[in-house]
């Protein structure tokens, strides 16, 4: 498995690429520049089989639907933030953008955690709310890495002050979820650089003392 991270976007949100040798792929958090993205998967012959959101802030999904029309592949987003991909005021780019970031439905709906399987690619979802309701970790344990979107950051966590965030929340959510998978587990978060769970136990300082 190989990995990929495109920063995109109006915020340069990590967009990520997760491929296997057959050159399928899955994307992680599409946030825009839909036509760079198109460009760099035609470039590399990558053929995506799906779009898998970590959450649904605007920065995360604004290429959303060039992508899927591209490919006519699913999209997966948690049941919580079901009605955030076509609102605005929920998505935060009503307040953030002075405009509207809409993409349609997503095409499947994460219910619970468990195994996702799609193709080739097999990932376990943890739940890991509190920057937002509905916001998703997805662990690969062939490729020791997990996409933890806004939950986790190199030296960070999410911010919790956007709609319905939940400060409390998104520390238990890293302590039981994330900080539980083995320490060189690599963490490929939503901005900025990669990080290990090893290296955030011992030096990110919201999480002393996990």
């Amino acid at each position: 498995m190989k990995w990929r991270r495109l920063p995109l976007g109006p915020i340069q949100t990590n967009c990520y690429l997760f491929s296997n040798d057959a050159k399928e792929c899955l994307v992680i958090d599409p946030g825009g520049d839909a036509n760079k993205l198109i460009s760099i998967l035609q470039q590399q012959h990558l053929k995506p089989v799906a779009i898998l959101l970590t959450h649904a802030h605007f920065d995360h999904i604004g290429a959303v639907d060039e992508i899927r029309n591209e490919w006519k592949i699913p999209v997966y987003v948690h049941k919580n933030e079901k009605d955030w991909l076509t609102n605005p005021s929920l998505n935060a780019s009503q307040n953030f953008m002075g405009g509207a970031v809409t993409v349609s439905e997503a095409d499947e709906l994460i219910k619970s955690e468990g195994t996702l399987t799609i193709g080739s690619f097999s990932l376990e979802i943890y739940e890991t709310p509190g920057h937002s309701p509905g916001s998703v970790s997805y662990y690969s344990a062939e490729a020791g890495l997990v996409f933890s979107g806004d939950a986790l950051f190199a030296g960070s966590i999410g911010r919790t002050d956007l709609l319905d965030g939940n400060h409390d929340q998104l520390i238990k959510s890293i302590q039981d979820k994330l900080l539980t998978l083995p320490e060189d587990t690599l963490v490929l978060s939503g901005h900025g650089p990669e990080t290990s769970i090893e290296a955030e136990m011992e030096r990110n300082p919201f999480l002393n003392g996990f």
